[in-house]
């Protein structure tokens, strides 16, 4: 029996600051100029400024600042609502700089509540920026012209920018801003084309004409979503600006970075540039993300991508507001309208592609460490999990399997038995996974190393701007770089990999460095002087260069020139991998890929990269895998345990049972270190290893159903409680629990030394997953018992789960019978789905080849309606169904009509057993 705790103290919530508006509209027409967006927003303003005058007129009395008098333009200007002019790091910034680009300059701000991070140097209210001097209607929306009448001060100034702007559905709009005279580079990504104009957009959009800006609000609530006035648009050939005001503090996305879920709106600034680092607070990590949602008050959502690949920084500040920053492309904005938080990221997946359906056993238990040495210590680990009957679906190599670092090789005596373990672990229906880097080694002998010598002959490496492949430095020593946005790469790419799996039948491929990572800064000859390598503006990057640990901006690549690229490395490398994959194997491919950017999910899962062996990891690792839940990438997870240092044995155990739910299970860690595969450890934990795994493993038919709504239409797997309570506030900053689907709740044990862990749970009746027993929550902390080995899992009222009984690895665990578990709602009503095919054929779904059923409970009536069937369903049958919540002891069970025996316990638990039904057969069962 679980005992629950309810805590005294108050629930935590978020500080709510919902800022109204703060631009007036513009007029009914649209023409003329919009109020300064500093002006009507209300009483706390106004005394802001009255505040700010009054201090500044007793600084000008008693001696007050140095040098000229300020303007008082600039002293209207709150404290949160000052908009950088002079964002330069390693600048110490001057009142003579600040005012040689027009702006304003207050060094101290007042002291009353004075913040760090407030810019020194910010536009005044009339700083010149573009005038609309154009709009006219199309079939889609509208296109304009912009001019800048008075040039800024970046060089190489855009004077005439064209708007284009599309209604593209009720919930989506698409605005993008370019040069008028001459074409960008704007990033190849298929996206959708709309054919029609939206009829009824739950969207109104108004323009301000003098300076230019966009307002958008949502028609229901008239909540302002973006006002794009309150600082001057910026558009250089390299520097490229737009600010606008937030409805809200409740802003989450912008990876990738290690934090919390929600961030911080205090001058902070996130940086997008794909690097290889570990995971640490505000470094830009390996992939980019340029999407962010926002909860707006009273429970709405929205979300906005900049579909641009150039080094980018998006800064954020209390007011709130938030300026995008880029040094390249275009400005092409997508703005989805939810309205909850669940439709903005289906709407945005329509736009980047839904992620690809896994193979049903890439949802196994995968195990790894760099360090094995051999291919018999790694085989031993294999056995020795067998022996303990530990659940295992898949076997990893890191670099060490290779000969000498080098790709496509391995090495001919510490792995000479490597194809025989791979026949071994087919043999009992396991699979095994190879790392991949994009270096080649390029200091082979001609002739002995095929992958450099074919390579270079089809000239399919990234070249220098003199024309001569790109060396950098990785593990195998000098490389050369692949160049995957070349087509005749992928062709490359896939023979090579075919020569490899001929000796070695690998299943799917790890891909690793591919940021893309480099030991040098640049290339072997540093990179050549020019605005690609030493741009007129740098985002705050790690290492402050461009080429830090990476090569050469200026690097030419087939689609365009590396500064381009950069952050669609990963992508580019991810889409030639799992390409090569279905072409060799003809089945679903498993993709892994330590960089990412938009639409990756379409062709790879992605783990968070080199963590370490402490607690905070192991907490990070939730806002990292539900941030990737907003990036379309479900097939998600962290390395289980930590990849660097030793992992003690109790945060080894505690590590396991959350990663146990990750939805990309692996654990993985570095070489010379303590070994912290399951079977390592003490009896007992072992055990509580062992049990988590095989809860895993009875839930792989719900989590197999949850990835098919994920690539139907962009569900999300691993869930924040926000997503299904968005008027709940106290969900809001929640990142220490999540969610699978609308209805599994996941509260793991985060710190050492406790035997119990406190958790939100939101209103309603809440089932322990293990046991049945309810707890009818108010919206409140619990304080709820967690001993080592156990992890706190609940289910929501209302929902059914298909479970099955567990085996040692997924094949296994499919021809097992099911067991359905019902949550009864208050009202005795359950609904639940399940989704069936054979696990690994492509296109099942959309072949038609794969069974969906329906369960539902109504008037204590529990019905299972087959709404499609294949084969595979025939092999499988329902063997249990337990009822969580029937409040009155039945006297009998009917099933199809007919009696059957059943027990009942005190906990309102009713359980059906040994029914041996066809999953592909509807049935009824009604309780009396």
């Amino acid at each position: 029996m679980k005992s629950y705790q309810k805590l005294t103290t108050p629930v935590p919530q978020p500080a709510a600051c919902w800022v109204e508006e703060e631009g007036a509209a513009p007029t009914p027409t649209g023409r003329g100029k919009l109020a300064p967006w500093w002006v009507g927003s209300g009483l706390l303003v106004a005394a802001v400024l009255l505040s700010t005058v009054t201090v500044w007129l007793l600084r000008q009395v008693s001696g007050g600042w140095p040098g000229p008098t300020l303007p008082p333009k600039c002293l209207l200007v709150p404290e949160s609502h000052r908009f950088d002019c002079y964002p330069e790091r390693h600048v110490v910034v001057t009142q003579e700089l600040c005012e040689s680009r027009g702006c304003c300059f207050i060094e101290s701000p007042p002291p009353a509540g004075a913040k760090r991070g407030v810019p020194w140097c910010f536009y005044p209210p009339d700083f010149p920026s573009y005038t609309l001097e154009s709009l006219n209607q199309t079939a889609l929306g509208m296109v304009g012209l912009l001019v800048r009448r008075e040039k800024a001060y970046y060089p190489r100034d855009i004077e005439t920018l064209r708007l284009d702007v599309e209604f593209e559905t009720d919930t989506r709009l698409h605005i993008k801003i370019t040069d008028a005279a001459n074409p960008r580079y704007e990033v190849p990504l298929e996206v959708p084309r709309a054919m029609k104009r939206a009829e009824n957009p739950i969207y109104s959009l108004d323009f301000s004409w003098d300076p230019f800006g966009v307002l958008l609000r949502r028609r229901a609530t008239g909540t302002v979503l973006l006002n794009t006035t309150v600082a001057p648009l910026i558009f250089a050939d390299q520097f490229l600006q737009i600010a606008t005001s937030l409805p809200s503090r409740f802003l989450y996305g912008l990876g990738e970075h290690r934090g919390t879920l929600l961030h911080s709106l205090d001058w902070s600034t996130l940086t997008l540039w794909a690097r290889d680092v570990s995971p640490t607070e505000s470094f830009n990590l390996y992939g980019a993300h340029p999407f962010y949602l926002l909860m707006e008050e009273g429970g709405d959502a929205h979300g906005v991508f900049l579909l641009n690949s150039n080094a980018m920084e998006v800064a954020l500040q209390p007011a709130p507001g938030l300026t995008w920053r880029t040094i390249g492309g275009v400005l092409d904005f997508y703005i989805f309208l939810g309205p909850d938080p669940n439709m903005v990221v289906q709407q945005y997946q329509q736009v980047i592609g839904f992620p690809a359906m896994p193979p049903f056993w890439a949802l196994g238990f995968h195990l790894c460490r760099w360090g094995y040495g051999s291919s018999n210590e790694t085989w031993q680990t294999v056995r020795a999990m067998r022996n303990y009957q530990i659940p295992q679906d898949a076997q990893w190599n890191d670099i060490d399997y290779m000969d000498g670092y080098r790709d496509f090789t391995f090495d001919p005596q510490k792995f000479a038995s490597l194809p025989s373990l791979v026949e071994d672990l087919h043999k009992h229906r396991q699979r095994y996974v190879m790392i991949l880097d994009p270096g080649i080694s390029s200091t082979n002998p001609h002739g002995s190393y095929w992958p450099f010598d074919e390579g270079l002959r089809r000239g399919l490496f990234l070249n220098t701007t003199q024309g001569q492949p790109l060396i950098g430095q990785v593990w195998p020593g000098f490389t050369a770089f692949a160049d995957f946005s070349n087509p005749d790469t992928h062709q490359w790419w896939l023979e090579n990999l075919q020569r490899f799996h001929a000796r070695v039948p690998f299943d799917g491929l790890w891909i690793d460095m591919n940021e893309p990572s480099n030991f040098m800064d640049g290339s072997e000859d540093g990179c050549p002087p020019g605005e690609l390598d030493s741009p007129p503006y740098t985002p705050a990057v790690l290492g402050d260069s461009l080429s830090a640990k990476t090569v050469c901006a200026s690097a030419k690549q087939k689609a365009s020139v590396h500064y381009n690229l950069h952050n669609l490395y990963g992508l580019m490398e991810a889409k030639a991998t799992a390409s090569a994959l279905i072409q060799i194997r003809g089945k679903r491919p498993f993709v892994i890929s330590r960089s990412t950017f938009p639409s990756q999910g379409r062709y790879s899962g992605h783990w968070l990269g080199d963590n370490r062996s402490q607690w905070k990891d192991m907490y990070y690792s939730i806002p990292g895998l539900l941030s990737f839940s907003l990036f379309g990438i479900p097939l998600v997870g962290a390395d289980i345990c930590g990849f660097s240092d030793s992992a003690s044995e109790e945060l080894c155990t505690r590590w396991m049972q959350l990663g146990a739910f990750y939805p990309f299970a692996r654990n993985h860690n570095t070489q010379n270190k303590k070994a912290q595969d399951p079977t390592v450890f003490s009896p007992a934990a072992r055990t509580a290893m062992k049990d988590v795994l095989l809860t895993r493993y009875s839930l792989l038919p719900f989590l197999y159903t949850l990835f098919h709504r994920a690539h139907l239409q962009g569900d999300t797997v691993a869930r924040p409680l926000f997503f299904e309570f968005p008027r709940d506030v106290a969900t809001l900053g929640l990142d220490r629990q999540f969610l699978w689907g609308r209805s599994l709740l996941v509260t793991p044990v985060l710190e050492p030394g406790v035997d119990s862990v406190t958790g939100y749970v939101p209103r309603g009746v809440w089932y322990d997953f293990y046991t049945g027993s309810s707890v009818n929550s108010s919206g409140e902390m619990l304080k709820m018992s967690a001993p080592l080995e156990h992890l706190n899992l609940h289910v929501r009222e209302g929902a059914i789960l298909p479970t099955q009984k567990p085996g040692t690895t997924s094949e296994a665990t499919r021809g097992n019978p099911l067991r359905l578990i019902v949550a009864l709602s208050l009202s005795a009503t359950a609904w639940g789905d399940l989704f069936w095919d054979d696990g690994e054929s492509l296109d099942t779904f959309e072949r038609g080849s794969y069974s969906y059923l329906v369960f539902n409970v109504t008037q204590n009536i529990f019905t299972s309606t087959v709404l499609h069937a294949s084969t595979e369903a025939t092999e499988v049958t329902i063997g249990t169904l337990s009822i969580f919540g029937v409040r009155e002891p039945p006297s009998k069970v009917l099933l199809n009509g007919q009696e059957k025996p059943f027990s009942y316990l005190g906990n309102q638990v009713l359980t059906v057993s040994d029914l041996g039904l066809s999953l592909s057969q509807g049935f009824s069962l009604r309780w009396l």
